[in-house]
């Protein structure tokens, strides 16, 4: 089984803005990525954004079955069908999360606290590119 950890973040919302994520087995981080977004976007945009870019990746690894890991309740519960997605602009990315999904056999979401290791490792990603464009947080 393939596990995804995926994370966005943004200084002020809209604001400049970063993905981090690693695609790993169990234990072993088989790929870790990340990148400063080209323009400001909203913490729950670049939520959607590192979670594409993560099942682009995975999609290198696997066709199987994989579990996209994540600490936004908000994506997490919209993808299970708790949520509607009202914003517009969020639809898009939602539908481009639907897209990727096909690339697999199933796919699995989970919801986690800001706290669990890996989420907190590609938290660290995501603001060390930041810090190294923009300087670190004040």
């Amino acid at each position: 089984m393939i596990y995804t950890n995926s994370d966005g973040g943004a200084r002020g919302n809209p604001g400049p803005a970063a993905v981090g994520l690693i695609v790993r087995d169990e234990d072993k981080i088989l790929e870790e990525y990340s990148e400063i977004l080209k323009k400001p976007s909203t913490n729950n945009v670049v939520e959607y954004i590192a979670l594409i870019r993560a099942l682009e990746i995975a999609s290198k690894h696997t066709t199987g079955e994989i579990t996209c890991v994540l600490d936004s309740e908000l994506v997490v519960r919209q993808l299970l069908g708790e949520y509607r997605v009202k914003n517009p602009y969020l639809m898009k990315l939602f539908l481009e999360v639907q897209k990727a999904q096909e690339k697999f056999e199933k796919i699995t979401y989970k919801h986690v606290k800001r706290t669990d290791k890996n989420q907190k490792y590609v938290d660290y990603l995501l603001n060390k590119k930041l810090d190294e464009k923009f300087g670190k947080r004040k």
